[in-house]
């Protein structure tokens, strides 16, 4: 996988998994916590023993996501994709970046670009964005993925927010 000097990306392995989602949790507080309580949180972090079972059994099935760690060994990074869902279908492409997560201090360095880049390469691709995250959205647009149109209004803990569906047709 590729490599320099501040961070190394490399295929996720079972003992990755429990840190890769302490640290999502983390970039959740820093990208989300102007729109989200700190109950939201402590739900998320009550249900991290599930969330680790569950993801180990995906990575035990052949699942495969990527991780970005520091010249320490602390995970930084997190990305992956998935086949896109049917109800997705009508936006042509084949792939979904499932999630890309970076911790604050790495915003602007490259790492996001890099770990996306590692998942898509430059196929054509769809991902959701929080509604309003403009960060985020200029972030996938400077990468080629423009706001389709077509938005769903989130459940549960999520409740009250909006997800928007870029799309990038040509890579």
């Amino acid at each position: 996988m590729p490599e320099n000097n501040d961070y190394r990306i490399r295929a996720a392995t079972l003992e990755d998994v429990r840190p890769a989602l302490e640290m999502k949790l983390e970039a959740w507080r820093q990208a989300y916590g102007e729109v989200r309580g700190e109950d939201f949180f402590t739900f998320h972090e009550q249900q991290l023993d599930g969330q680790v079972a569950w993801w180990e059994r995906g990575l035990a099935s052949g699942a495969q996501f990527f991780i970005a760690e520091n010249a320490a060994g602390k995970i930084i990074g997190i990305a992956g994709g998935t086949p896109a869902i049917d109800e997705d279908r009508d936006a042509g492409v084949d792939i979904e970046l499932g999630m890309l997560y970076i911790l604050e201090e790495h915003y602007g360095s490259g790492l996001g670009a890099h770990l996306m880049e590692v998942v898509l390469g430059q196929r054509p691709a769809l991902l959701w964005v929080l509604q309003g995250n403009e960060r985020a959205i200029a972030f996938y647009r400077k990468h080629g993925f423009e706001l389709d149109g077509t938005s769903e209004e989130l459940t549960g803990s999520w409740q009250g927010l909006t997800e928007q569906r870029m799309v990038r047709r040509n890579g």
